[in-house]
């Protein structure tokens, strides 16, 4: 691949990751539809409000797993750039 195709490479990869993160839906919520603030408890008082409801604990393992796999991804990407540029030097 020659070096002048790969700034526009870098460009199409650039919009269409931005095209696909377009439609991730919005996790904007709104009570239009007769709902409750979101993580305010309904039996509460009215001092309450804008206290996080307790919903118990979450299973983390998949976001640490995945944060985990990424970051190695990453590191590896560095890594290979910086034989290649060891490389050509």
């Amino acid at each position: 691949m020659s070096a002048a195709r790969r700034p526009l490479l870098t460009a199409t990869a650039a919009g269409t990751l931005l095209c696909a993160l377009w439609f991730v839906p919005s996790a904007n919520a709104t009570a239009d539809q007769g709902g409750g603030p979101i993580g305010v408890t309904q039996d509460g008082p009215a001092t309450d409000a804008g206290h996080l409801a307790e919903t118990g604990g979450r299973d983390t393992t998949p976001y640490l797993l995945g944060g985990t796999g990424f970051l190695g991804v990453g590191a590896g990407f560095v890594a290979l750039a910086m034989r290649r540029r060891d490389r050509t030097s």
